[in-house]
């Protein structure tokens, strides 16, 4: 009888022994919520601001280049004799915070902005990343001297954007960026101030280090004496270790949200594209 006491103490005390055990396991393995990988793999869909954000302390050097039109064949070399081009500064405050510079010469125009993430995509919680983009903008080729009836002010435009991406699985992505767009100084009379743009992007993922990309960017409020088109842009990523390399093709030959989502000019049915890249380099500090 004593035996079968100690060894029924013996094999209680393994029992509580292993359960507490596993309870360690599970407190260990346990190492906060799962996120979604990030939906993009760069900070641009194409033209489109994408919700992916520049990690702490880290700082994105990113060149943009934008050929002339395609449709004038070897006259100007396909639109390469034709080129603009941007250079901007990105750097993470945190991993919810970003500001960010850049200089194009697409009318000499000087940019400041600031994303933010709000919500991340996460597992039984959260079906969707959500974030917010403001950019103000500053045309410097607005010639004040020519128009003495203009300031400072009327070279300003402000953009906010909502960020609400989704990735359905490894290979696809989606995201929804309603924009507001605010011009001090418009082409005509009869164009709003504002303007609101309904503008969606996606990726879908071709190989381990390439993606099929697109956006596209529709105007609700443009009046007619303006003959500019929607924004339509095709591009694919490649990921190239230290860097995102981008080529696309595009009907705006602007690289910001102002002009690139109302002042499209290009006709894709007519062959009046743009091609262009965007290189991007980061920097931990």
């Amino acid at each position: 009888m004593k035996r079968t006491y100690a060894l029924f103490l013996l094999l209680s005390t393994l029992a509580v022994a292993q359960t507490d055990l596993l309870e360690e396991l599970d407190a260990e393995l346990d190492t906060g919520p799962l996120y979604a990988e990030s939906a993009f793999k760069g900070l641009k869909i194409i033209n489109l601001e994408s919700t992916k954000m520049v990690d702490k302390g880290e700082m994105y050097f990113i060149v943009a280049h934008r050929f002339g039109s395609i449709e004038n064949g070897f006259d100007d070399f396909f639109g390469l004799d034709i080129a603009s081009n941007k250079l901007q500064l990105i750097y993470g405050l945190n991993d919810h915070i970003n500001f960010g510079a850049a200089r194009s010469s697409y009318q000499k125009t000087y940019a400041l902005h600031t994303k933010l993430r709000i919500l991340r995509q996460q597992s039984e919680k959260s079906p969707v990343t959500i974030g917010a983009y403001g950019q103000l903008t500053i045309n410097n080729q607005l010639d004040l001297d020519l128009n003495p009836d203009l300031d400072f002010s009327h070279r300003l435009t402000y953009t906010t954007q909502a960020l609400v991406s989704r990735k359905f699985s490894e290979k696809l992505s989606l995201q929804l960026s309603p924009t507001l767009i605010h011009k001090n100084l418009t082409e005509v009379d009869e164009q709003s101030n504002m303007q609101f743009v309904m503008a969606a992007g996606g990726r879908y993922k071709l190989s381990k280090r390439i993606s099929l990309n697109m956006d596209y960017g529709l105007v609700t409020n443009r009046p007619e004496e303006l003959n500019y088109k929607n924004m339509l842009s095709i591009g694919l990523d490649i990921e190239t270790g230290g860097h995102v390399f981008q080529l696309h093709f595009t009907n705006s030959r602007s690289m910001l949200e102002h002009s690139f989502l109302t002042e499209a000019s290009g006709d894709w049915s007519e062959g009046d594209i743009h091609f262009g890249f965007n290189i991007s380099r980061v920097f931990d500090w």
